[in-house]
């Protein structure tokens, strides 16, 4: 919300906001263009008859007293996803649906198009190198791209946010069962995406990876007018940790690694080709693509160690991580601490959907952030749960920064790789004077 906030600054227009809860970089960066509320809270005076619109956020509840306000005095309310819908409307709309790798995919056709000279208007999850703003706005751009998201528009439209869109070009990149809070049954949830489908403009295209099932079916599933591209890994080779991918008979060294990656990498390729980027370009460019933040992001590489955050959320994105960082480093030692943070990941009954997705880390932690679990209302979960959940009886379960910061500094070695993930932030610890630490208490022995 803060940064659909900057762009609408950096466009001209006099924009206000309320929030109970303000952390950082918002507070920062909404101080630095003088958009920070003087007060935490709601303020239902601020609503008045000369606002334009109303743009309602998740975090806010269906009897906030502004929107209360706003409907008595009639003002035009948008969710987040249907106003971008709106500044969009006469834009071919790119959007990147599926339950993982969909910041990556958007980061890298915004990445591709920005560096081809494309101009475009976008929405991403999270910080892109080369963007000041996660959204951004023009009147003359003719694509926009943006990251579709299936959690709800809004307090008062449940909406999935991807619906809103009506996508000319639709990615799905897989289907992995996710938000259990909102989508009880898997079907359910596979539902969200056949409607994705459904809604994309009359003679659109849709890109969905081949090797994933449920993307396939749904595939299938979509209108004889939707023109169909299926993807796969992007060929390519790992030699001494750098990737390389083959085209036209080179090999191209890319700054990403893993067969996830890879796979997100081709479904970028054919959007960009959409958007009239010649071959020769996409690569190019790619070529520099350093991933978005908290994707496999490196946070750490000095004297043996390194360290990479991940916005893992999900047991597929679980397993895709630490699958990944395994096979780029196979004869280090893989250290991974997890953070159940999401809604679903809270839930008991969820838990064995973590069976094996760690299988292939040397040591494994999990945090179990008990704020967050009481925040939900819900009973932080005990070791034997865990370990039965991720059925793996070596697992150590962490209640605290302290804790987590002792069972690193115990089970790294030299050489070791740390693996945080997490779509939290491990209770605001600081990753890099933790792997600091990890380094120095190397040094001493």
């Amino acid at each position: 919300m803060h940064n659909l906030a900057l762009a609408m600054h950096n466009g001209g227009h006099k924009v206000t906001g309320s929030d109970d809860e303000i952390f950082e970089p918002s507070r920062t960066r909404l101080a630095n263009k003088g958009l920070l509320p003087e007060s935490q809270g709601w303020f239902p005076e601020k609503i008045t008859k000369d606002i334009d619109a109303v743009i309602l956020g998740m975090h806010a509840k269906g009897d906030n007293p502004e929107l209360q306000k706003a409907k008595e005095l009639g003002l035009p309310i948008f969710s987040y996803p249907e106003f971008l819908y709106n500044r969009s409307v006469n834009k071919t709309r790119i959007v990147v649906g599926g339950s993982h790798g969909k910041t990556t995919v958007t980061s890298m056709i915004m990445h591709v198009l920005k560096n081809s000279g494309v101009k475009f208007d976008y929405m991403v999850g999270s910080q892109v190198q080369g963007f000041d703003t996660m959204v951004s706005f023009s009147d003359d751009a003719e694509f926009a791209v943006f990251e579709g998201d299936e959690y709800l528009s809004s307090p008062i439209d449940p909406r999935p946010k991807f619906h809103l869109y009506r996508p000319h070009v639709a990615i799905i990149t897989g289907i992995a069962w996710d938000h259990v809070n909102v989508f009880p049954t898997f079907e359910n949830y596979v539902e969200q995406f056949n409607i994705f489908t459904y809604l994309i403009e009359k003679n659109g295209t849709l890109i969905y990876c081949e090797n994933d099932e449920q993307a396939v079916k749904v595939a299938c599933k979509a209108r004889s007018d939707v023109k169909k591209i299926a993807y796969k890994e992007h060929p390519g080779t790992e030699r001494n940790g750098k990737t390389y991918v083959n085209y036209n008979g080179l090999e191209v060294p890319v700054e990403v690694f893993g067969s996830h990656n890879l796979q997100n990498m081709m479904a970028a390729y054919h959007a960009c080709k959409i958007a009239g980027v010649s071959d020769k370009d996409f690569y190019k460019y790619i070529s520099t693509f350093t991933g978005a933040a908290k994707r496999l992001q490196k946070v750490y590489d000095k004297n043996g160690i390194t360290m990479f955050l991940d916005f893992a959320h999900s047991p597929s994105k679980v397993k895709a991580t630490i699958d990944a960082v395994k096979k780029q480093f196979p004869n280090r030692k893989l250290v991974a601490c997890f953070e159940l943070h999401t809604f679903s990941s809270l839930s008991e009954s969820f838990l064995p959907e973590y069976e094996g997705t760690a299988a292939k880390a040397d040591a494994l932690s999990v945090f179990v952030n008990e704020h967050a679990f009481v925040m939900k209302g819900k009973k932080p979960f005990t070791g034997k749960q865990v370990k039965d959940g991720f059925s793996r009886n070596d697992l150590t379960t962490v209640y605290t920064i302290q804790e987590t910061e002792k069972w690193l500094l115990h089970n790294s070695g030299p050489g070791s790789v740390v693996l945080m993930m997490t779509s939290g932030n491990f209770n605001g610890m600081n990753l890099q004077d933790l792997a600091s630490k990890i380094s120095e208490n190397l040094a001493t022995f």
